[in-house]
Order: structure tokens, then sequence, then C-alpha cells
């Protein structure tokens, strides 16, 4: 691997266990474990019920693109060699959104197109689950 010079989520004892399933190509959300509520990003209780007793569940990974932007500015000077990249929002089919990057659509991105994850390493911790359109 080259040196990374974009910023990097902290890994902490709440989302351990997504990037560590992310390092093995599996994307993953928190269910909670009293009302079945799925969601991301983490969080110490269910935003439905308040509940402390959560997991981690594996997900399939296929979504929607629910919207996307292109950016043709850096704001950070890591992204500059990346100009333009897409941003997503994606609703995954089991049902929490996931915000992430689109890679390889070439311009054929389109508003309810089926996508899929992709992952890419980054360092020894950290690989970064992003979304390609759904051959």
């Amino acid at each position: 691997m080259t040196a990374y010079d974009k910023p990097l989520p902290k890994i902490d004892t709440l989302t351990r266990p997504f990037w560590e399933l992310a390092k093995d190509e599996k994307l993953a959300v928190q269910l909670c474990n009293d009302c079945g509520d799925r969601h991301f990003p983490a969080s110490p209780v269910c935003p439905k019920c308040l509940s402390k007793d959560q997991g981690w569940e594996v997900v399939s990974g296929r979504g929607t693109l629910f919207s996307w932007v292109t950016f043709h500015r850096a704001y950070w000077n890591g992204f500059a060699k990346d100009l333009p990249y897409d941003v997503c929002l994606i609703e995954l089919d089991e049902g929490p959104f996931f915000v992430s990057n689109l890679v390889d659509a070439g311009g054929e991105a389109a508003v309810g197109a089926r996508v899929e994850v992709v992952f890419e390493p980054i360092t020894d911790e950290i690989t970064l689950p992003k979304f390609k359109l759904a051959t």
C-alpha cells in the first residue's frame, strides 16, 4: 500500500466490529437486539428504542442509489488527484442509508440505480466500503 493522505476514521470500541468485518470484505450495520432496528452509523444506543443491547449484522452489500454529488473541488489536499469524484447516499436493501463513494460509474449514475459494495484496503486496519453500479 502507498501512503494515504486523506482523512481516515478513528476506530473505537463502538466501531471496531464494523471495521474488522470490512477488512474481511463484509458490510455490516448495527442491529438492536431488543427491537430489531438496523441502523448506521454506529450509536451507543438504538436510535429507535434507546436500548444498549446491540450487535452487528452482516448485510448483502446491495442497495439503491438514493442520491449522489460529484465533487469538482478538493476540500482536502488528498482528494485533489481524484477530482472529480462521486459521493453517494445508498439505501441498503436491509433499510439503513449509507454515505460512501460511488466508483467507476463512468457518468452512468442515475437515481434508483442498483449498486453493490466493493472494498478498498487503505491501511492495515482500515478497509473502506465503496459502491459501484451493479452488473
